[in-house]
């Protein structure tokens, strides 16, 4: 594989050029993302939108088309692909080849239109068994970007702190960055740490975290962590902020949200956030933090420097060492079911899989080789989901 930085210089030398994005899978997470860029006047995109249905892809391009037009935000362009099958790589590489793209975002979906969570969270709290599911398309979306555009920057939006890792273990190409709930959770904590230091303007507020996905997840629905302190660091105008309790701060980062599809504006939101801040990072050559899970193949969430000046992407270790960040990601994920991701397997946790046992009367493997995920993504969907939405 190139190497981020190599991708970082590639894009530099296009900044006077139209940026090519391409989304692949169209449902409200790919919808939201190309309303958002399509307001972002500061670039011309193009914006190249991949799906399986072509009625219900010109009719979602089409309305965001008009609405872009009405309010005169239509300087970057709409190309729709409708028919790809996202299990063939080759349909997929030959896609990729047609538009060269700078962006590449996969936001599909092994089973579409639900939240996995609805049936999980209430049974038991955790989202890895549902990791063969998220690596489903990625991996073959991985393969063919890499065969067709190298240079491309791939963002993955699903269970990235497991699914990334796991393509990297087994050798096989993988995304270089990870959206999702690690980044939806800092802005809840500028909120809760402004409000306890008597509402200062949030945006002065610096947060460093470092933590996987069932704290971000059990965090945001509950406000609590399970009793597991956080790598977490706070700074106000560059000044670190000692006096400030955790379990204060994370009692209120738990505020009325939707739980339909509106939800997805803070996926969108954070796949947003990556291209621009990098777009932007390389323009001012200036440096933008992001939180990524899954970054560079790492388990679990981290902090993320782009520095636009060098071209370089690296973790950020000012307030905490790798190793540090490495264990708090490993604790954190276990409660979430996987106890490691090794040499091209995931390894769920003993717990999880008895747990599923007695909620839906079906045995997980202990191990699953990234080369047997389908097979057990079709279990997981014909054994728990359909069995669930049909008992519902």
């Amino acid at each position: 594989m190139i190497s981020i930085d190599r991708k970082l210089q590639t894009l530099s030398t296009k900044m006077d050029k139209s940026i090519t994005v391409m989304i692949l899978g169209f449902g409200s997470v790919g919808m939201y993302v190309a309303d958002y860029l399509l307001n972002c006047v500061q670039y011309n995109f193009n914006l190249v939108v991949v799906g399986r249905n072509k009625e219900k892809l010109e009719s979602d391009v089409n309305i965001l088309r008009v609405a872009s037009a009405i309010r005169h935000t239509d300087k970057s362009r709409l190309i729709l692909e409708a028919g790809c099958d996202f299990d063939d790589v080759e349909a997929l590489s030959d896609v990729i080849s047609k538009y060269m793209p700078d962006f590449i975002l996969n936001s599909s979906r092994a089973y579409s239109g639900l939240k996995y969570g609805s049936i999980s969270w209430s049974a038991f709290r955790a989202y890895g068994i549902w990791t063969p599911l998220s690596v489903k398309y990625i991996k073959k979306i991985s393969v063919a970007a890499e065969q067709a555009c190298p240079d491309s920057i791939l963002i993955n939006t699903s269970y990235s702190d497991a699914v990334i890792p796991w393509l990297k273990s087994a050798g096989q190409a993988y995304p270089d960055f990870g959206s999702g709930n690690l980044n939806h959770l800092i802005p809840r904590i500028k909120f809760a740490a402004a409000e306890l230091m008597g509402n200062v303007d949030y945006r002065d507020i610096e947060v460093t975290l470092a933590t996987a996905h069932f704290h971000d997840v059990v965090i945001s629905k509950e406000g609590h962590t399970e009793g597991m302190p956080q790598l977490l660091r706070i700074r106000y105008k560059g000044r670190e902020i000692t006096n400030l309790d955790q379990k204060e701060i994370f009692a209120r980062c738990k505020i009325p949200m939707p739980v339909d599809a509106k939800r997805n504006m803070m996926n969108a939101s954070s796949n947003y956030d990556i291209m621009v801040t990098i777009l932007n990072s390389l323009l001012h050559k200036s440096s933008g933090k992001l939180h990524c899970p899954g970054v560079f193949g790492e388990i679990g969430g981290y902090p993320v420097i782009i520095d636009g000046a060098k071209c370089h992407a690296y973790i950020d270790e000012e307030d905490f060492s790798l190793e540090e960040m490495r264990k708090a990601n490993r604790q954190s994920i276990y409660f979430d079911g996987i106890e490691n991701v090794e040499n091209g397997e995931l390894i769920y946790t003993n717990e999880l899989i008895d747990k599923v046992e007695r909620a839906f009367h079906v045995r997980i493997p202990k191990r699953v080789a990234l080369s047997d995920s389908d097979d057990v993504a079709q279990l997981i969907i014909e054994k728990i989901i359909k069995k669930a939405l049909a008992e519902k």
